[in-house]
């Protein structure tokens, strides 16, 4: 059953990241045979303040179709192939993990009339905008990079789709359906120890890269080096195909980091190197270079420091701590997410 695998996958990543990274606390939605409501996955890592949400599935198809395979990846948007409209694409798929809320009690005032089934109910999802698509995008090409060629041979690709839970949470998030149980071949992958044990090793290794990429660090311990796939043998059956609750392991805690400041402005961006320790607000960590004049900062001075090909955007800065403490009340509200953090010698650190 999907619960099962997706399970299994989920608690394999969650070790391979917790010994790679012991500075990461990995928050799983569920650890055992539980339900999770829909809203309830998303609440769990909004109430952990999570920087990632992985959400674990496995695709199928009904009926005695066994050609679809592969694994894709998904982020938050409609539909964006320019020849169909948004429910010519992945909306069955959409539908099926949607559903899940079908099995929950009262979901029609829970969910305040969303039907998974009814198109109408996507059109809201339209007007939104997601503030962590490009760094959601970024993690998913990382993911779908590592996992092509490993256990599930094909990648069908990633697409951005109407997803509930990804919709709700307050974070970069990535939806995977790591193949098809209705498909022979990817089945033997899915329900076998190496199989489930190298989509776990691909997705840390794309966890990895997108740490690395997103504040500098490196694993503490490195996984173990990926054995070549065999062929896998056939499988007979496919899978029951109704709507279970999957499980999602995110990164939830900023860690130290090493920095480099960068000392030359652009255009008119405050950019400042600190000999002494300086303290900040933490708001934004983006790949793009902002001007001081974005409506994001609200007109807010900021300080920009460069990691990799990403920049952090820290406001309300001072060598005073205390001054800083201050007015970080007044700037949470505005940016529920921020924090503050230390930079001393091109090192971040947050503050508790």
């Amino acid at each position: 059953m999907e619960k099962t695998v997706v399970l299994d996958i989920a608690t394999r990543l969650a070790e391979k990241i917790r010994s790679g990274y012991p500075d990461v606390k990995v928050v799983m939605t569920r650890d055992d045979d539980t339900f999770v409501e829909l809203q309830g996955r998303a609440d769990i890592a909004n109430k952990a303040k999570a920087n990632l949400f992985i959400s674990i599935h496995v695709n199928s198809v009904d009926g005695k179709r066994t050609g679809p395979n592969g694994y894709s990846v998904h982020i938050l948007g409609q539909y964006t192939s320019k020849k169909k409209d948004l429910y010519a694409g992945n909306m069955d798929v959409v539908r099926r993990e949607n559903s899940v809320i079908l099995l929950e009690d009262d979901y029609t005032t829970k969910y305040e009339g969303f039907d998974p089934s009814d198109p109408e109910s996507y059109i809201f999802m339209n007007l939104m905008q997601n503030s962590f698509l490009e760094q959601s995008f970024k993690f998913a090409k990382f993911v779908d990079e590592e996992m092509k060629g490993g256990a599930i041979k094909a990648s069908r690709g990633i697409s951005q789709d109407p997803f509930y839970v990804l919709w709700r949470t307050a974070m970069p998030a990535v939806l995977v359906e790591c193949g098809f149980m209705s498909n022979p071949t990817d089945r033997e992958a899915l329900i076998t120890s190496k199989g489930k044990d190298r989509i776990a090793s691909d997705l840390y290794d794309a966890f990895a890269k997108y740490k690395k990429e997103y504040d500098g660090v490196s694993a503490v311990s490195p996984a173990p080096a990926k054995k070549p796939e065999t062929k896998p043998a056939e499988a007979a059956k496919p899978a029951e195909t109704k709507p279970v609750e999957v499980a999602k392991p995110e990164e939830t805690k900023p860690v130290e980091v090493t920095d480099t400041v960068e000392t030359k402005p652009a255009g008119n961006d405050p950019v400042v190197s600190e000999d002494v320790a300086l303290y900040g607000v933490q708001v934004l960590v983006s790949s793009r270079d902002m001007k001081s004049s974005d409506p994001f900062f609200k007109g807010y001075e900021f300080r920009r420091f460069k990691t990799g090909n990403l920049y952090k955007y820290l406001i309300l800065c001072s060598n005073d701590l205390s001054e800083v403490k201050k007015s970080f009340s007044t700037v949470k509200s505005s940016y529920p997410d921020c924090f503050i953090v230390k930079v001393e010698n091109g090192e971040f650190s947050r503050v508790k």
